[in-house]
């Protein structure tokens, strides 16, 4: 997927515990752990209200985190030993960050992609 065409973010800052982005169409709220790098997230919970006022949400992990919490699993219950990796509102991504996130998310919207993959979960 290239780059998406959304615009910059129009507004972002902490809104505590959220850090808010807001995009033409929409506004992502991620909930991050305290004190961590904004350009670090790899494993994150973040709700999306869309301009129609529907709002969605997901946990974002990266690839490196999934492969992190799978071998910190191995030789345990979790996950089969972490022979697997599975949640049912999961978005997997390559790239670690809050912006990195914010474009995937717009590239969904702007591929029509968003609802098979975001869980709703208020219907305006």
């Amino acid at each position: 997927m290239s780059r998406s065409t959304w615009s910059e973010p129009i507004e972002r800052g902490w809104d505590e515990p959220w850090y808010r982005v807001r995009m033409k169409g929409f506004e992502a709220s991620f909930l991050p752990g305290e004190g961590e790098d904004l350009d670090e997230v790899c494993n994150v919970d973040v709700f999306v209200t869309l301009e129609d006022g529907s709002r969605w949400a997901a946990t974002v992990f990266t690839v490196a985190e999934v492969g992190r919490l799978m071998k910190l699993w191995a030789g345990t219950d979790e996950a089969l030993g972490g022979r697997y990796f599975w949640v049912s509102d999961g978005l997997i991504v390559r790239d670690p960050g809050i912006d990195s996130m914010t474009d995937v998310i717009a590239g969904l919207i702007e591929s029509s992609e968003f609802s098979e993959i975001f869980q709703l979960v208020i219907n305006n």
